[in-house]
């Protein structure tokens, strides 16, 4: 039987990556957003070119990899504090940005599956570096706190 601490501190982190997860599949595709973003843009600059509505298409969504694993990274930290009254500890950051590391890589190994989607190392760079900057983040949110 699950522990209640484990569903209370696990669940949000699994529940999570199978958000990202879901959003790994064709659904989520380049062309696929393109047909929301694109619009959206024109709507708000009827002006642009085609080249900046490339360009902001492609920013917004390496900011979107940022922002999903920014949450995972916060998920896991913590998830990996559990109950301690510590606010911070080396080992639950190098645990976190590896876990974010591990799950990019196995994004990315999933889309190499889906027809529609490209499988990128700078991809997983980019996820893991959302999950660094959770911890940088957290790093500064505690020691505030303890300070």
């Amino acid at each position: 039987m699950l522990s209640r601490n484990f569903i209370k501190y696990w669940s949000p982190v699994i529940l999570w990556m199978g958000v990202i997860f879901w959003m790994s599949t064709g659904s989520f595709s380049s062309e696929n957003t393109s047909h929301i973003i694109e619009p959206l843009l024109k709507y708000l600059l009827p002006q642009i070119s085609p080249h900046a509505e490339e360009l902001i298409h492609g920013i917004t969504r390496k900011t979107g990899h940022v922002a999903e694993y920014f949450i995972l990274g916060l998920l896991l930290f913590r998830a990996f504090r559990g109950e301690s009254m510590q606010i911070w500890r080396l080992r639950w950051t190098i645990y976190t940005i590896t876990g974010v590391a591990l799950f990019a890589l196995s994004d990315e190994f999933h889309q190499v599956f889906v027809t529609t989607r490209d499988a990128s190392l700078i991809d997983v760079g980019i996820d893991s570096a959302g999950g660094a900057l959770s911890q940088l983040v957290m790093m500064r949110w505690n020691f505030r706190r303890w300070k």
